[in-house]
């Protein structure tokens, strides 16, 4: 008797068992995408949680989901160590099989991460790693370059200082593949402009005292003094080069690619006059500015960079383009990304190319003195802005194999 009463509460069980397990298959996957970075190291104000903010706020603004699928967001630390960075990537793919990897690493890790996602055949967008190879001699089918790299942001710079008269130049730089492609590249343009380089010093990442780069610098007597780095780095020998009075003795302050957040720190008294180029700047239009007071009102009150507002282009170019794909496979939206114009508050009609360059517009700045400024990231005056037709290179001169064919 007792087995015969228990039948109709296994049976029940069984079928409520059999109604619930249709409804948990429907339940889609998420779309995950894993961005990658510095988080807390010499780079992190660069993008750091500010890249990871903007992805989101990208995420947000698609509504997040698509093709009716959540979107996941992964976060890893690369600590800028190359090889924490790969085998993040390689366990991003092989385990919690993410659709998308963005970047905003260091050149030696996106480098690594690269041959992963061609591999992987899953896009690898890149939003703040500056190495030219990426769209070069290393390039992948499966790579977008989102922001700038070490082509174009010395050659505008490089142009417009020869051009005023800035003839010779002393470079201290970065001992990494980062600056010195930076180095080289700008070197390059300044020959061709008709200047000349008199001299480099170079200087290991995580640099602090920079005294015998600069006294080097001094004594060379160059028109300008570049700096080829990034980061903590650059914020400390700016911070030196006032110290050593540099611009005092009538030497011009150059850099072949800085952050607004940079500037900020060192404060105008010391980068004032300073001339450089960006892809962005927060204050260049209406639609900038409200993107950014967002940003800002998430971010305390801190100004997006270059590397952040990119974060946010290349997440929601990559959803525009599964959500036009019907697809998340990595080739079809890696062939709809190529396909479609880039449209965001920060580009209009932006071409990417067979090779993954994103052909935008650079911007030449120059910092302004503190008694124009009239609220803390009030700090650029643009100078020119330069059209994408000239200023990157040609696929013939970047050299990737699979877009010449």
């Amino acid at each position: 008797m007792p087995t015969i009463r228990r039948r109709p509460v296994l049976a029940a069980l069984l079928a409520t068992a059999a109604l619930a397990a249709p409804a948990a298959a429907q339940t889609p996957p998420p779309v995950k995408i894993a961005i990658m970075g510095d988080m807390s190291g010499p780079f992190a104000d660069n993008g750091g949680p500010g890249s990871v903010l903007a992805a989101r706020m990208a995420i947000e603004d698609f509504g997040n989901t698509v093709l009716g699928r959540p979107i996941q967001l992964l976060t890893g630390d690369d600590q800028n160590k190359p090889d924490i960075g790969v085998a993040m990537a390689r366990k991003w793919l092989s385990e919690d099989k993410v659709d998308a990897i963005l970047t905003f690493t260091i050149s030696p890790t996106a480098l690594g991460v690269q041959p992963l996602m061609t591999e992987a055949k899953k896009p690898h967008l890149i939003a703040g790693t500056g190495t030219a190879d990426l769209t070069g001699r290393a390039c992948s089918p499966m790579a977008i370059n989102f922001i700038y790299d070490t082509h174009v942001m010395p050659k505008a710079i490089a142009q417009s200082l020869v051009a005023a008269g800035k003839d010779t130049w002393f470079f201290i730089t970065v001992d990494y593949a980062f600056g010195a492609a930076m180095e080289a590249s700008a070197t390059r343009f300044v020959r061709e402009a008709g200047g000349r380089v008199v001299g480099t010093a170079k200087h290991p990442l995580g640099t602090t005292d920079f005294a015998s780069q600069l006294l080097a610098a001094q004594a060379s007597g160059a028109k300008v003094v570049a700096f080829a780095n990034a980061g903590a780095d650059f914020s400390n020998v700016l911070k030196q080069a006032g110290e050593f009075g540099l611009v005092r003795r009538g030497q011009t302050l150059a850099s072949t690619g800085t952050t607004i957040n940079t500037i900020v720190a060192v404060g105008l008294e010391a980068a004032q006059g300073m001339q450089f180029t960006v892809p962005f700047y927060w204050d260049m239009n209406e639609e900038t500015r409200a993107w950014s007071r967002k940003f800002m009102a998430r971010f305390n009150n801190r100004a997006p960079t270059f590397l952040q507002s990119g974060a946010y282009s290349a997440m929601w170019h990559y959803l525009n383009a599964i959500k036009a794909a019907g697809t998340t496979d990595g080739e079809a939206v890696m062939a709809k990304m190529k396909a479609t114009p880039i449209n965001d508050f920060q580009m209009k009609n932006v071409r990417i190319r067979a090779d993954g360059t994103t052909l935008r517009p650079m911007h030449i700045v120059q910092v302004k003195a503190p008694a124009e400024s009239k609220e803390p990231y009030d700090v650029y005056r643009i100078i020119s802005s330069v059209p994408a037709e000239g200023l990157w290179r040609t696929v013939q001169e970047a050299g990737c194999a699979f877009a010449q064919n």
